[in-house]
């Protein structure tokens, strides 16, 4: 890799019209703004329609696109909506309100296929149809609209409490409720096309502008999802689709009891006997959605930590061994290159690391790790090149607001090494992280903008009130021109890349 810099944003938190942001008008001109800061990568979270918690690790699909990034006014400027309907009722500045946006974007998408499905415009119909017969969407595009159709038919309910026939996926099952949910099915073909269509319109606008965009997998499905659904014996379930075993971490740096994420673990003995068919697809859909692409909890691939189903926190785990090496070798020669980077923080010990270096995949380090001991392994002089340092991730505070938080001693360990004062922070971190060797750095858009901790983006173990952060406007000239020269002082600026 060159050594460059990125800007950590996900969609969702762009300002702009709609209640949440999208993939319009105000993404293509925060590319702008990435570009003029001299920036590589414009990272973003997973890109899955969300469940209740609004959590992009938690989604109903691992292939589907969220519909509440569609731009409703990219589709009032193609002439579907009157202009004036785009705006919700209600937009709390700085937040999303998820369930408001779900009930209006949700109502107005329907009211578009409902007016233009008998008679789609020429080129977007072309465009639905090779959508649909594209191999790659194929493959998941259609377990996913009846699942999500039924899903609508039965309130909401997970598929484990759908009719005893639907739920085990019976033949006969599946082909009556495609019968009668024929125009539901079409709806949400219609929606992935949207999405879909919107974001590679937004690669192609950041690829011609020399900007890549770095995506984000999660280790782990969720167990009402279309994947679990549609692939019940890969997943450690019993015949009624409970899982037997939940996926977690035990106690760590974010939660003295671990964190319970309750996501049903991998039959990998399964998916090793079918030559990980799934999970190959899988990579080469999120592989074909961004230039690269961030592995959530890497250390599962090693071993991973097993709860008991129906355990209260993630105490009472044990460590299971994971796919290891096998998995990628097989990924390899299937797709080819694999421009992955693995997040191995967390308790990481001696068979990750080697995982990490025989498949050649970039490490994470997190700045806001490195001053709890002076030996940490997140201190930027002690950061080897292989490696994506970020002065904090989705999952931390904000650099204002961590060191308002942090004890006496790591905030005076982090100023006699950052320099600086306690004002300067979020600036300090910034400069620590793109100075250090580390092939790529990230930074939070919060930090750039030096932000408190009203502005975290997820705080784990925390269900109610997360990812809704949002930006009330697109940061300024004065602060891309900031960012632009910490890059080029640091050997990071992109100009040097696109001219090179």
């Amino acid at each position: 890799m060159r050594r460059a810099a990125g800007v950590l944003l996900h969609p969702t938190s762009l300002p702009g019209a709609g209640g949440i942001g999208d993939l319009g008008a105000t993404a293509e001109r925060f590319v702008d703004w990435l570009v003029a800061a001299g920036q590589t990568y414009w990272q973003v979270l997973p890109l899955g329609p969300p469940g209740e918690s609004a959590s992009p690790y938690d989604c109903f699909s691992a292939f589907a696109g969220n519909p509440l990034l569609i731009s409703l006014q990219q589709l009032a400027d193609d002439g579907w909506l009157a202009s004036g309907s785009v705006a919700p009722d209600q937009d709390e500045p700085g937040r999303v309100d998820f369930a408001a946006v779900r009930a209006h974007k949700g109502a107005l998408l329907r009211r578009v296929w409902s007016d233009h499905r008998a008679n789609l415009p020429a080129d977007i119909g072309r465009r639905f149809v090779a959508f649909r017969e594209d191999p790659a969407v194929a493959d998941w595009l259609e377990d996913w609209t009846l699942y999500a159709a039924l899903k609508e038919q039965f309130g909401g309910a997970p598929w484990n409490r759908w009719p005893l026939d639907l739920r085990r996926r019976e033949p006969t099952a599946l082909a009556a409720a495609r019968r009668e949910l024929e125009n539901e099915i079409d709806y949400h073909r219609f929606l992935q096309c949207l999405v879909f269509d919107q974001w590679s319109r937004l690669r192609l606008i950041a690829a011609k502008r020399g900007l890549q965009l770095f995506g984000d997998l999660a280790i782990y499905v969720a167990l009402d999802s279309a994947d679990v659904w549609s692939n019940q014996d890969l997943f450690d379930l019993d015949e009624d689709g409970r899982p037997l075993s939940v996926a977690g971490v035990p106690p760590d740096y974010f939660s003295k009891t671990g964190q319970l994420w309750g996501n049903p673990l991998y039959r990998w003995e399964q998916l090793e006997a079918r030559s990980y068919d799934w999970w190959i697809r899988r990579l080469g859909w999120s592989l074909r959605l961004a230039d690269l692409v961030r592995l959530d909890h890497f250390r599962g691939f090693a071993g991973y930590w097993e709860v008991p189903a129906g355990e209260k926190t993630a105490v009472n785990g044990r460590w299971r061994p994971g796919p290891g090496a096998a998995l990628f070798d097989t990924a390899r020669q299937a797709l080819g290159d694999l421009p992955l980077v693995a997040e191995d923080l967390g308790i990481i010990t001696d068979d990750v690391r080697r995982l990490r270096r025989n498949l050649g995949f970039p490490g994470m380090r997190v700045l806001q790790f490195a001053f709890d001991e002076v030996t940490s392994d997140h201190l930027p002089h002690r950061v080897p090149g292989d490696t994506v340092i970020y002065s904090g991730t989705h999952d931390n505070n904000t650099a204002r607001g961590w060191f308002a938080s942090a004890g006496a001693t790591v905030r005076h360990r982090a100023l006699d090494y950052l320099g600086g004062t306690s004002e300067e922070i979020a600036w300090s971190m910034l400069r620590g992280a793109f100075t250090s060797v580390a092939d790529i750095a990230i930074a939070p858009l919060q930090d750039i903008l030096d932000l408190d901790s009203s502005a975290r983006m997820n705080e784990p173990g925390q269900g109610h009130g997360q990812w809704s952060w949002r930006l009330e406007g697109l940061p300024s000239e004065e602060s891309a021109a900031r960012l632009r020269r910490l890059t080029e002082v640091s050997g990071r600026f992109a100009g040097s890349h696109r001219n090179a």
